[in-house]
């Protein structure tokens, strides 16, 4: 019997063990990464529409900022998803803002002609942009508040459309500007 017991202890240890780890590896676990929310979102220079910007250039409306490449099956995956989330924000004064990580120029191009990305893009091939931000998986995608702060960072394709998180990027928006 002693022995018994001495193997359910060691039974239930070692799957109590195995959940644990399996919680902190998991992608979900990371989403709302209380160590970055609330931080400003890093600005960086890029050129949209052929000119010269700032991420702080739309400073007083929500971002949706996006880190993507062509290359990564999970990002061609949920396009369509932001390119409707788009479709709903625009109106409202808010943005979708993709960086894309491709090293392939006219793949990117290819990519964004055959998706009809209506939102705003930009290729960064030597990926210093996803770097600063810390990000090292695709997709990854900064949600940062009218004020310039990540609100939150989420790991992995999304429903980008769906009632969960459209409205909780809705949420984020000034009524002002609504």
């Amino acid at each position: 019997m002693n022995q018994l017991s001495s193997r359910l202890f060691t039974g239930v240890v070692l799957m109590i063990a195995a959940t644990v780890v399996y919680v902190f590896a998991a992608p979900s676990y990371r989403h709302g990464e209380p160590s970055v929310a609330g931080r400003r979102a890093e600005d960086f220079s890029l050129e949209l529409n052929g000119r010269p910007a700032h991420l702080s250039d739309l400073r007083g409306k929500v971002v949706v900022l996006n880190f993507w490449a062509t290359w990564c099956p999970p990002c061609v995956e949920e396009i369509g998803a932001l390119n409707a989330l788009q479709a709903k924000l625009a109106p409202l004064g808010a943005t979708v803002l993709g960086v894309s990580v491709d090293d392939d120029g006219d793949a990117y191009q290819k990519f964004l002609r055959e998706h009809n990305v209506p939102f705003p893009n930009y290729r960064d091939p030597s990926k210093k942009i996803a770097e600063s931000y810390g990000s090292v998986m695709y997709p990854e995608t900064y949600i940062i508040g009218p004020d310039g702060r990540i609100a939150r960072k989420i790991i992995g394709a999304q429903d980008w459309d769906g009632p969960e998180l459209s409205g909780y990027i809705e949420s984020l928006i000034p009524r002002n500007s609504k």
